[in-house]
């Protein structure tokens, strides 16, 4: 035998080492609709971050924010094939996969933003989680991001639903949605994240809902001047893996990765709060009206929405006892 073909059998075991090393290595894409500085965004890298120093290089990380690998629902699809492995994802995205979901995507399904978070913080948090991941929509669901508060925004003043009556209103693409603004007198529009800066613009539609954050990161402020706070929709957002990646994880894994978005849960919470008062702060000052509600005004909002809750709450009218009754 000679000394190269020596050399080679030696090497051999130590290659076969390495491969299985490199066999061992998960990388996680995570993809974020939104830009990078907003507070899940933030919140996710550093849980990105944890991951790859708490499994000691075991699992790599990367996050792609911004929207550069597609809007949400194409997000969603690309996680469900494994393509991308973690996203956080709107109800609104989930509601027609995962049909449960749906109770939190009700209007005024929740008193005010305190009742939202003792809610997911709670059993009823994890059962929704748990509904996820047992779903057929291939994902894992492990903890919950703060969407804030959704309240409308327009180009003219709205107070009353007379004054929101024919006006064109973006929603996500979610019938539970369209149906709440059609119920409040509005005609909701199912339109893609992205374009809704153009369609402001240019008069395809009147306004938009969102929480504060999004109204000025998004730059939609610039077209929709009045900020009407109905609080019609508190919504919570899951973190998700993707579960073809997930049974790609040993035990241990597994379990550093739910510890860690637990975690990214409660950071993201304190970045949430700093951030829609900076948010509040810097539309006021750049001519947004913020057009607070009497409790008779907000209430017809809440009485419009009251065929909305029985037509798809009917399946879930315990659980929205039981969340009614979370204090």
């Amino acid at each position: 035998m000679d000394f190269k073909r020596k050399l080679l059998l030696a090497a051999l075991p130590f290659a076969l080492c390495l491969s299985n090393t490199a066999l061992a290595d998960i990388k996680i894409k995570f993809a974020e609709v939104h830009p990078a500085g907003y507070p899940p965004v933030v919140a996710e890298q550093d849980m990105g971050k944890k991951l790859v120093e708490q499994s000691k290089g075991e699992i790599s990380f990367k996050m792609f924010a911004g929207g550069v690998l597609g809007s949400e629902k194409e997000v969603v699809e690309q996680v469900q094939a494994n393509a991308v492995q973690m996203t956080r994802i709107s109800l609104g995205i989930v509601g027609p996969v995962v049909p449960d979901v749906n109770v939190f995507n009700l209007p005024f399904v929740f008193r005010d933003h305190a009742h939202m978070r003792h809610v997911i913080d709670g059993p009823i948090g994890q059962e929704m989680l748990d509904k996820i991941t047992n779903s057929e929509a291939k994902l894992v669901a492990l903890a919950w991001m703060d969407g804030g508060t959704r309240n409308l925004y327009t180009k003219k003043p709205v107070r009353t639903l007379a004054d929101l009556k024919g006006m064109k209103i973006r929603v996500q693409g979610n019938p539970v949605f369209i149906d709440t603004i059609n119920a409040m007198g509005g005609n909701g529009i199912a339109m893609a994240t992205g374009e809704i800066f153009s369609a402001l613009q240019t008069g395809v539609i009147d306004g938009a809902e969102n929480n504060m954050p999004t109204l000025l990161e998004h730059n939609h402020y610039q077209n929709a001047k009045f900020y009407t706070l109905t609080e019609h929709l508190i919504l919570p957002e899951p973190v998700v893996m993707s579960k073809a990646a997930w049974e790609k994880l040993n035990p241990e894994q597994q379990t550093l990765v739910k510890k860690l978005a637990v975690e990214a849960q409660a950071e993201e919470r304190v970045l949430w709060d700093k951030k829609s008062a900076e948010s509040e702060a810097k539309l006021k000052a750049a001519g947004v009206e913020f057009i607070t509600l009497t409790p008779d005004q907000k209430k017809a909002f809440y009485d419009a929405t009251a065929e909305v809750r029985a037509k798809h709450g009917a399946p879930y009218a315990d659980l929205m006892k039981r969340i009614e009754a979370v204090q």
